[in-house]
C-alpha cells in the first residue's frame, strides 16, 4: 500500500503551480488535491506531506494546512495522531454508505431527465462517447475517469449546484473504493455498454427508463465492489 508522496506525484503537482500563481488559496489548493485523488494520483494510504506538496504548489504551510482540513471535512483525508495527513483506506460500510447516496441523487436526476436541458442531456452522451474512445484506444484508467464523469453528469440534469457538489465529493470517495479493483479493464468494460443505454434513455427523456436501468447498474456496481472487499490482501499477512 502507497505510503508516501512519490516522484510523479510531485511532478504532477508541480504543473498545477502556475494555477495557483495569481490564486493560491486555500480553496484552489483543496480542489487540486480533490482532483488529484478522483483521477486516482494519490491511492488511499498515501501520506501527505506537507513538505512535498507546499514545494511543489509553492503554497505556505498555512495555506496548505487549511486545505488539508477542508478535505478531512470532505472525508478525502484523514489525520492521524503522531503521523500524518493520509488519503484514507475506505471500509465495505463506507462503500454501502456511498452507493445508498448515490442512488437518491442520480436515480431522481434520471427520473427527471426530460426536464433537463438538451444541452445538459447531450453532456452526459459525450462522457460515454469519450469513455468508448478511451477502451477502443486501451486507455482503462483514462475509462474509470470518464465513467466517473459520466455519473457527475447525470447528476448534473437535476440543475442543482448543491446536488453537484454533493456528487462531487461522493464521486472522489468513489475513486478510492475504485482501487479495490485491480484490474479497471475487467472492471469497466462491462458498464461501458450500460453507461450507453443510460445516456440514450436520458437524451431521448425516458426518465423512467433512465432511473430504472441506473438503479440496476448501481446495484450490480456495488455487490462487484463489495465482493472485492471481502478478497483477503495478501500484504495485509506480511
Amino acid at each position: 500500500m502507497p505510503a508516501g508522496i512519490t516522484e510523479e506525484m510531485v511532478s504532477a503537482l508541480a504543473r498545477d503551480r502556475s494555477g495557483l500563481f495569481h490564486a493560491s488559496t486555500a480553496d484552489r489548493v483543496t480542489e487540486l488535491l480533490r482532483t488529484h485523488i478522483m483521477e486516482g494520483l494519490f491511492p488511499p494510504g498515501t501520506r501527505l506531506s506537507e513538505e512535498a506538496i507546499g514545494q511543489a504548489l509553492g503554497v505556505s504551510r498555512n495555506t496548505l494546512r487549511e486545505a488539508f482540513r477542508l478535505l478531512c471535512h470532505e472525508r478525502l483525508a484523514v489525520h492521524e495522531m503522531n503521523r500524518g495527513i493520509f488519503v484514507p483506506v475506505l471500509s465495505s460500510e463506507d462503500v454501502a454508505d456511498i452507493y445508498k447516496l448515490r442512488r437518491l441523487i442520480e436515480g431522481g436526476a434520471a427520473r427527471q431527465s426530460a426536464a433537463a436541458p438538451m444541452t445538459a442531456r447531450l453532456a452526459v452522451r459525450a462522457t460515454v462517447e469519450a469513455g468508448e474512445q478511451a477502451a477502443a484506444d486501451g486507455r482503462w484508467y483514462e475509462v474509470r475517469t470518464a465513467d466517473l464523469r459520466f455519473h457527475q453528469a447525470v447528476a448534473a440534469l437535476a440543475g442543482s449546484p448543491r446536488t453537484d457538489d454533493l456528487m462531487r465529493r461522493a464521486l472522489a470517495e468513489l475513486r478510492l473504493i475504485f482501487h479495490a479493483m485491480a484490474d479497471p479493464h475487467q472492471f469497466h468494460a462491462p458498464y461501458l455498454e450500460r453507461n450507453r443505454v443510460i445516456a440514450e434513455a436520458i437524451v431521448r427523456g425516458d426518465g423512467e427508463q433512465a432511473e430504472q436501468d441506473l438503479l440496476s447498474y448501481l446495484a450490480d456496481a456495488e455487490r462487484q465492489i463489495l465482493a472485492a472487499y471481502l478478497v483477503p490482501d495478501p500484504e495485509a499477512a506480511l
